[in-house]
C-alpha cells in the first residue's frame, strides 16, 4: 500500500485539455482497465505496461505503481526481502553521510504527517540504503542518492523498496555509484548534443556562456527527486524512466532547457547568469508535454547516434583543470543542487561542427518536432521506446519478449 493519500496519485490535470469531467473519469477507468489486463496476462504484457507507464498521466496511483514497478524492473515480490544485518550501522564506511542526508531530507516527506512516523521512515531509508550498499560493495554511496530511494520508500514501503532499489542501484544507476564520476560525467555530455540536435542557436550561446552542465547534475543522479516539490510530478518522472532506457533522464534534461530557450538567450552571455538561471528549476513545467518531447527526441536521436558528439565534448574540455574538478567538488556537496557559483574557466572553443547544413539548419527545430503520439498508448514513438528498453533490458527480461 502507499504510503501518501492516493489522492496525490499524480493524475491531476490528465486529459483535462477542455475534456469534461465524465470523459476523464472514462478515459481514466479504460486505463486502469487496461493496465489490469497487462498484470494478468499469461505471461504479463510486459511491453503494454511499459506504453502505460509512459502514455499520459503514467501509472495514475501508487497502489498501481506497487503492482507494476516489480515488473518494469524484473523484481520477483513473491521472493523473501533481504534482512538487514542489526550491526550494519556500526559496520558501514557510509553510515555518517547516509544518516546527515537522510535528516536534511525533511522536504521530501508529505506534508502533515507525524513527527513520529516520519522519523520512522527516515530510520527506514537509512536501513534501505545501507543494506543495498553491503549487498553490492561494487557499488558507492554518492550524495542524492537518498532522494531516489525515499520516493521508493514512499510509494511501496521498505520491504518492496529494497528490492526495488537494488535492481535499479545495479543497472540504472550503476554509472552513479561508480568510485568516479567519470560516467556520470560522460552522461552529462550527452546533453548539449542534444540540444545541438534541436536548437544550434542555444547550444552556442550556452557554449559561449561556458555554462558547462553541472546545473542538470543533482537533476540527473536523483531522477529530479532533489529540485521537484510536487512528489505527484517526481513518481510521474518515475513511471517514465522505469519504463524506458536508462539516458532517458538526460533527454527529459534536455527538454527543460529547451523549453526554456527564450529565456536563457535573454541571459546575459556569462557562467554566472546562465547557471543562475538553469539551476532554477521551474516548479510549474508542463510535465506531460515535456514526458512526450523527451521521447520524441530519444526516437529522433537516440543514443548511439550522439555517443560520438559526447565524446567529443568531453574531449574539448581540460577535463582535469575545469569539469571534473567541478564534478569532484560538486559531488561532496551537503545537498546535490548545491552546485558550484564560480567555475575554472577552462572550456576550449569548440571545433567548428562539419555537419551539412541542409541536415541541421542553423534554426530552432524543437517546435517543428512533430508530436508523435507517445500519449498514446500504441503511438509509433511510444512502441519505438518501449522498444529501446526491451533491448536495453538484462537477457532475463529480454526473455520474456523475444
Amino acid at each position: 500500500m502507499a504510503l501518501r493519500p492516493s489522492k496525490g496519485d499524480g493524475s491531476a490535470g490528465l486529459w483535462d485539455r477542455g475534456a469534461g469531467k465524465a470523459d476523464f473519469n472514462a478515459k481514466r477507468k479504460k486505463k486502469v482497465a487496461e493496465i489490469h489486463q497487462a498484470l494478468n496476462s499469461d505471461p504479463i504484457d510486459l511491453a503494454a505496461l511499459r506504453r502505460m507507464a509512459i502514455s499520459e498521466g503514467g501509472l495514475l496511483t501508487d497502489e498501481i505503481r506497487c503492482q507494476v514497478w516489480p515488473k518494469l524492473l524484473n523484481v520477483n515480490t513473491s521472493e523473501p526481502p533481504p534482512v538487514s544485518r542489526k550491526d550494519l550501522r556500526d559496520m558501514s564506511k557510509d553510515y555518517q553521510q547516509v544518516l546527515l542526508d537522510v535528516r536534511r531530507s525533511l522536504r521530501r516527506f508529505p506534508p502533515g504527517m507525524p513527527d513520529e512516523q516520519r522519523e520512522g521512515l527516515q530510520e527506514e531509508l537509512i536501513d534501505i540504503i545501507l543494506l543495498v550498499l553491503d549487498r553490492n560493495p561494487q557499488l558507492h554511496y554518492y550524495q542524492g542518492y537518498h532522494d531516489i530511494v525515499v520516493t521508493f520508500l514512499l510509494v511501496v514501503g521498505e520491504r518492496l523498496a529494497t528490492s526495488l532499489v537494488e535492481k535499479l542501484s545495479t543497472h540504472h544507476l550503476r554509472d552513479f555509484m561508480d568510485p568516479t564520476m567519470d560516467n556520470t560525467k560522460h552522461i552529462l555530455n550527452y546533453l548539449m548534443p542534444i540540444i545541438d540536435q534541436v536548437s544550434p542557436e542555444l547550444h552556442d550561446f550556452m557554449q559561449s556562456a561556458e555554462v558547462g552542465t553541472i546545473f542538470a547534475l543533482s537533476w540527473l543522479i536523483t531522477w529530479f527527486g532533489h529540485v521537484l516539490m510536487g512528489f505527484r510530478h517526481v513518481v510521474r518522472l518515475y513511471d517514465f524512466f522505469l519504463a524506458c532506457h536508462p539516458l532517458m533522464p538526460i533527454y527529459f534534461a534536455a527538454v527543460i532547457v529547451l523549453y526554456r530557450e527564450q529565456e536563457v538567450l535573454d541571459c546575459d552571455c556569462d557562467m554566472a547568469s546562465v547557471h543562475h538561471l538553469l539551476s532554477q528549476i521551474p516548479q510549474d513545467l508542463p510535465y506531460e508535454t515535456l514526458i512526450s518531447r523527451a521521447g520524441d527526441l530519444f526516437v529522433q536521436f537516440p543514443p548511439s547516434e550522439l555517443a560520438r558528439e559526447a565524446a567529443a565534448q568531453q574531449e574539448a574540455e581540460r577535463t582535469a583543470a575545469s569539469t571534473f574538478k567541478d564534478f569532484e567538488l560538486a559531488s561532496t556537496q551537503q545537498r546535490p543542487d548545491m552546485v558550484l557559483r564560480q567555475r575554472f574557466r577552462g572550456l576550449l572553443r569548440p571545433e567548428a561542427r562539419t555537419k551539412d547544413v541542409l541536415t541541421k539548419p542553423r534554426t530552432n527545430r524543437f517546435v517543428k518536432l512533430a508530436v508523435m503520439g507517445l500519449t498514446v498508448a500504441l503511438g509509433a514513438a511510444a512502441l519505438a521506446v518501449v522498444k529501446s528498453a526491451l533491448e536495453w533490458a538484462p537477457k532475463f527480461q529480454l526473455q520474456l519478449f523475444p
